[in-house]
């Protein structure tokens, strides 16, 4: 007989354990942000040291952020939230090249199934802030543009940082997927593209009427 550890009626109870432990630990983090990025990305590189300094300053406004919880983009995020007043939290995944958890995680869940992971981020923030990345980072906005286009999801500010690396991205769609109708020209609407944090910050604080909860200011008095 199948051990049952290795069958799929197994895999079934782990996959809803995980559920259960994501919703009992999230669901009462208040307003969130989650922030994607590269975890190639090292301290002291520009692109770090904005994520650390964008989740110090949402943090620091009563946001809890959210990442992947592994190092580059993703503790930068964590460690500006983990100094500041929010709750700094970690979405980890269980992969063969064991990825690295970072220290700044004041709530830190592990996964072993990718798309688990990938509703927690959706269903736990209102805003998504993406940094430059690779494969997983794409994943993850493409993701989030599809639930929006599809209106599986409300509005949700999907707000890319970084004008010059994702600029050929954005062209791209203009160029090739708007003309061979495999995209219409509104959908680019789902998209910010910024440089600053406090560019991010107001795209934040114009949406914030459509929320049930009261967004609070992420800019200084």
């Amino acid at each position: 007989m199948e051990d049952l550890k290795h069958s799929e009626t197994w895999r079934v109870f782990r996959i809803q354990s995980e559920l259960v432990e994501g919703f009992e630990t999230l669901n009462g983090i208040g307003p969130a942000v989650t922030i994607f990025g590269s975890s190639r990305m090292k301290p002291g590189s520009c692109y770090y040291e904005k994520a650390v300094e964008l989740g110090k300053k949402l943090s620091d406004r009563g946001f809890a952020v959210i990442t992947g919880g592994g190092p580059g983009i993703m503790e930068g995020a964590n460690k500006g939230a983990h100094h500041g007043k929010g709750k700094s939290v970690g979405l980890n995944i269980e992969m063969p090249q064991k990825q690295r958890t970072n220290e700044y995680q004041d709530i830190s869940l592990s996964f072993r199934y990718f798309f688990i992971r990938k509703l927690m981020f959706v269903k736990y923030a209102f805003a998504f802030i993406i940094f430059p990345g690779g494969f997983g980072t794409m994943d993850e906005l493409f993701e989030a543009l599809t639930l929006s286009q599809t209106k599986k999801i409300g509005v949700f500010p999907i707000i890319l940082f970084g004008k010059d690396y994702w600029k050929g991205l954005i062209d791209w769609f203009r160029s090739t997927l708007i003309p061979n109708n495999t995209m219409s020209p509104e959908d680019l609407g789902l998209i910010s593209l910024v440089d600053e944090i406090d560019e991010a910050c107001q795209i934040l604080r114009e949406h914030k009427r459509v929320f049930e909860i009261e967004m609070p200011e992420c800019t200084e008095e």
